[in-house]
């Protein structure tokens, strides 16, 4: 259970950083940047928590992380 309440709060403020940054910078800019958490999760996971990486995933991976990049470009 402190696990979870610490993980809630770290999403409030991860939220509240995020609504912060948006009214700072394009929201152009910003969305992209904040989707790129998906491909470090899923670095991290295969690096310290041993999950597979397919190649499907890895492609995946890849394309997410493009995409992000050129529409911030």
């Amino acid at each position: 259970m402190l696990f979870l309440g610490l993980a809630g709060i770290a999403i409030g403020l991860s939220w509240l950083a995020y609504f912060r940054v948006l009214q700072l910078g394009p929201a152009s800019h910003v969305a992209p940047i904040d989707k790129l958490s998906l491909p470090l999760t899923i670095v991290l996971a295969v690096a310290f928590l041993h999950e597979p990486m397919t190649l499907r995933l890895a492609m995946g991976v890849l394309l997410i992380a493009c995409g992000a990049l050129l529409t911030t470009g």
